[in-house]
């Protein structure tokens, strides 16, 4: 610590500048952390969050590198119950208040892990940030180092810190596995530091929730996974999840196009006749695709794109494999686009050749 700090600190108590004057305060306590002197950082981290002198709200904070998501009006979460206990654990075990609190979201893209952040804080009635990693990467050697340590510098610095949720989004594109990278060095020393800086701002802080997803967990730093309290895997959807899911995004999409009718029917059948369906984020576009770009003087034509989408070509798919796929003379219609009488024709004609 420097006679400036402390010069600081007379300064801005008698200009009244609490904001200044708090993270002055805390910029000391991370000082007398680094020295290794925790007892006293801890005790006057524990002064400024029992002060009653400054008053700022966690979502009047402004930083460089942290930005708030808004969290209200969301939709609902369309998670497997086995992911849904998962989240309903993460809140008991921060309202417990035992310093459980880091946890790691792994799974692949669209899984839901984002959207699950954004929930967890909207339950927990915190406000969200999100750190923004494109102002953080730089391509100076060793800018980055510097970037991530004035990140957790800035949490530090945010009024109110059990009221709030951090989130590291994609965390993977600072932290890989550094025994496996091309640039072993570089990658190592990023490591090293958000391992550093983690650990402190635990030390520092046991009431901020942090929340970390990654689509690249296999590759992910053994060390760094160590640090979170919970790993939650959201590859667990079965395919009556996706269907469930898939019916959800219809009911709320089809509403919002007129000369549409809705066939739940046919659209649940196309879902379960498809070898495999993709994640929620994927599923949600495809859907939405599927209607936007319909035909407003074609009723079914959004079927036949999402049969195209999750099946196959529709046009190359012959009358008799989609009877035998299941679907009715009358479904068939549908996805064709062709009359009862000419569907019925065509199954007969080929029946007849086969014979």
């Amino acid at each position: 610590m420097k006679k400036q700090n402390v010069l600081n600190l007379i300064k801005y108590h008698v200009e009244k500048n609490e904001n200044s004057f708090r993270n002055e305060a805390i910029s000391i306590a991370r000082y007398f952390d680094s020295i290794g002197d925790y007892q006293l950082a801890e005790y006057i981290m524990g002064l400024i969050a029992e002060s009653n002198l400054y008053t700022p709200q966690a979502s009047d904070f402004e930083s460089e590198f942290l930005k708030q998501l808004d969290t209200r009006g969301m939709d609902p979460l369309n998670l497997p119950i086995e992911i849904s206990d998962d989240i309903k654990g993460i809140i008991n075990a921060v309202n417990h208040n035992i310093g459980i609190n880091k946890f790691l979201f792994e799974g692949l893209p669209g899984s839901g892990k984002t959207e699950a952040a954004k929930h967890v804080a909207r339950l927990l009635k915190r406000t969200l940030y999100y750190v923004d990693f494109d102002n953080i990467i730089d391509s100076k050697l060793g800018q980055t180092n510097k970037n991530i340590a004035n990140v957790f510098s800035e949490i530090t610095m945010i009024p109110h810190q059990n009221k709030i949720v951090i989130l590291f989004d994609e965390i993977d594109v600072i932290a890989m596995d550094r025994v496996n990278s091309n640039d072993v060095r570089e990658m190592g020393r990023v490591t090293s530091t958000i391992l550093r800086e983690l650990d402190r701002l635990v030390d520092l802080n046991k009431e901020i929730v942090i929340i970390a997803t990654t689509n690249l967990y296999s590759n992910f730093d053994k060390a760094l996974i160590r640090r979170f309290d919970a790993v939650i895997n959201f590859n667990r959807y079965s395919k009556d999840d996706l269907i469930e899911v898939a019916e959800y995004y219809f009911s709320s999409f089809v509403k919002n196009f007129k000369g549409i009718s809705k066939d739940t029917r046919l659209f649940k059948k196309i879902l379960k006749t498809a070898l495999e369906l993709p994640y929620p984020g994927e599923l949600k576009n495809i859907i939405k695709t599927a209607l936007a770009f319909s035909d407003v003087n074609a009723e079914y034509d959004y079927l036949r794109r999402l049969y195209n989408s999750l099946i196959g070509n529709i046009e190359q798919t012959n009358i008799d494999n989609l009877h035998l796929q299941g679907f009715t003379v009358r479904e068939i219609e549908k996805l064709k686009g062709e009359s009862k009488s000419a569907v019925s024709r065509k199954l007969n004609k080929e029946e007849s050749d086969n014979e």
